[in-house]
């Protein structure tokens, strides 16, 4: 008998969250022991999805610059260049960017923020308020002292 939704049609296959395939494609890149092919995401990932889908998400990364790709051959060998959460970040600047009055925009962002978000937010400022040389956009927070580099 097919799975039933609550109301009694057939259960499809579920649907995914935006960017969770993104996500998953960059979590595999990530583990890669360098420069990989599409074949090899495409297995990693459990080899369910098409080629061409992978293809797509791969190239999707590199428009927003979370990966890079070289030349092997006649296809690409791929990189990543950002985690999940660098790829939130850039979906998050893209949005900002997209904006007429970004301080209008962040003012609304910071006032809606959680206590204990808006306290991680001030230390992060904080902190790179604190460095003795501006940072390049994305580059990674430098660790606080006694707290262990990931």
């Amino acid at each position: 008998m097919a799975d039933r939704d609550e109301d009694g049609t057939a259960a499809g296959p579920r649907r995914r969250r935006q960017g969770e395939l993104e996500g998953q494609v960059l979590a595999v890149l990530r583990q890669a022991p360098g420069p990989v092919n599409t074949a090899w995401v495409q297995d990693r990932l459990g080899g369910t999805l098409a080629y061409t889908t992978v293809i797509t998400i791969l190239t999707r990364l590199q428009a927003k610059g979370a990966v890079t790709r070289e030349r092997e051959g006649r296809s690409f060998a791929w990189t990543a260049t950002a985690d999940e959460a660098g790829l939130a970040a850039l979906r998050m600047r893209k949005v900002l960017d997209a904006e007429a009055d970004r301080e209008a925009v962040l003012a609304s962002f910071v006032t809606g923020l959680a206590p204990g978000d808006e306290e991680l937010l001030r230390g992060l400022l904080t902190r790179i308020g604190d460095e003795p040389e501006p940072r390049t956009a994305g580059a990674p927070l430098p660790a606080d002292e006694g707290e262990e580099e990931r």
